[in-house]
């Protein structure tokens, strides 16, 4: 699979688990990109940098959501 695509699937991953927040995708480039998430009044509630081997399959891209999560409600 390119990276392209993993990126794109990552993407919508990350978006799918954190609604109704929005996920917001910023330097999507060389395979790495940078997302934060916004809440409904448009505080941003966390940020942070993926790499490929970060989201290039579902369990490392799954314990950056389950970590995020536990970071959001800290």
């Amino acid at each position: 699979m390119s990276n392209q695509i993993q990126t794109q699937d990552a993407i919508r991953t990350l978006t799918n688990a954190f609604a109704p927040m929005n996920c917001l995708i910023m330097a999507a480039r060389k395979g790495c990109f940078s997302f934060t998430l916004v809440n409904e009044h448009g505080i941003a509630r966390h940020s942070e940098r993926l790499y490929p081997d970060q989201y290039s399959s579902e369990e490392p891209l799954q314990a950056v959501i389950k970590r995020t999560r536990q970071a959001l409600v800290a």
